[in-house]
Parts: structure tokens; sequence; C-alpha cells
């Protein structure tokens, strides 16, 4: 689990692209030490495995052909920069919402509005994701945790500070670019207790 609460905006090393998957590089600057092949790190806000350490500020991942499919890493360029949260340990702040690095697909940023060092982001959502989106609800974008001032439709719109500007990589963000959704946990448990008639 993950709370969209960014620790390190790192960078993509390699790519090498097979049939079925893709092995990544990543480059962080987070101390690695405590962390073992096998765990779990947020990259853009995907949960993926660390297969390896090629170097003390490196990881190394493979991305699944269903993640590629959902995710913005189909189109990523070496250089790239990516925004990076280890998984929650016991005892540590949970300061955004719950996040399970489970992206639901991706959402188009239509529009960016500079409202004085802040920014207004209007995104569009795929018809199947627009449900769960409430106002003053949670969002995660590219791993960040956000919330929701408007929804109209398939369009919605969130206020970025300038500290999460500065911090991740939602402060490059253009208008026609794609970035990694995972709409908020709870709205889709309710679905799924309505449609069994749990509720």
């Amino acid at each position: 689990m993950f709370t969209g609460i960014v620790q390190d905006v790192g960078r993509v090393v390699s790519i090498e692209k097979e049939t079925d998957q893709a092995h990544m590089v990543f480059e962080t600057s987070l101390p690695t030490d405590r962390w073992r092949t096998g765990d779990s790190v947020a990259v853009d806000g995907c949960c993926l495995t660390i297969t390896g350490f090629p170097d003390r500020s490196l990881f190394s991942a493979t991305l699944s052909a269903e993640t590629l499919r959902l995710t913005r890493f189909s189109s990523v360029a070496v250089g790239d920069d990516v925004n990076l949260e280890p998984a929650l340990r016991v005892g540590d702040p949970l300061g955004g919402h719950w996040v399970t690095g489970h992206v639901d697909g991706l959402a188009r940023v239509e529009h960016v509005e500079p409202l004085g060092e802040h920014r207004r982001l209007t995104c569009s959502v795929p018809e199947v994701h627009a449900k769960y989106l409430v106002r003053k609800g949670s969002v995660a974008l590219n791993g960040v945790s956000l919330t929701i001032n408007d929804v109209r439709g398939a369009m919605f719109s969130v206020n970025v500070i300038p500290h999460t500007l500065s911090c991740t990589n939602l402060g490059l963000l253009e208008p026609g670019v794609t970035v990694n959704l995972e709409t908020d946990l709870i709205g889709r448990y309710v679905e799924r207790l309505l449609q069994q008639g749990a509720c």
C-alpha cells in the first residue's frame, strides 16, 4: 500500500522491451540500503516489484504486458522523470489517501491553468472510470494523491499546490500528455457491495 505522497523524483535509466514485457532501470536519490529484491515501490503510481540493484542508486523492475497496456510506461523514454514512493511500513504516517498502486488506466491532461503559484489541471478519463470521480474525493495522478475540485461527466479538475509542483513530475505536465490514473479504492468496493446486494 501507498499514500500518494511522493518521496523522490527519479529517472528512467534504461528500457529493454520484449514481446510481452519490458525490463526497466530507474535511478533514485532515496537511500536504498533497506530495500530488498522483491520489495514494492510505486513508480508514477504503478506498484512495481524490485528485481535487482544494478548500482546503489539504481533499481530494476519487470513490467508485464498488462502493466504496459494500462499505464504510460508503454511510451516512456530514457531520461523521463518518474515519481517514486516506497511501500508503507508499519508506523509510517498516512499523509495522503489509500493508494494501491494498481493503475486503472490513463487520464489525459486537457488544460493547465496557472492560479498564482498553484495550477489547476483539468483531465479527461475513459467513461468507464468517470463514475468513480467524486467532488472532494481523492484521485492519484502519476502516484500523487490529489483532491478532486470539480467533476463534469468524464472531466475533472484538481488544484496542485507549489510544493507538489516542485517535488513531483506534475509540474512538467502540458495539455495533451497522459498520466497514470488510480481512482479511489473505497468507491470501487462500495460499487461491488451494491452489485452483490450486500448494502
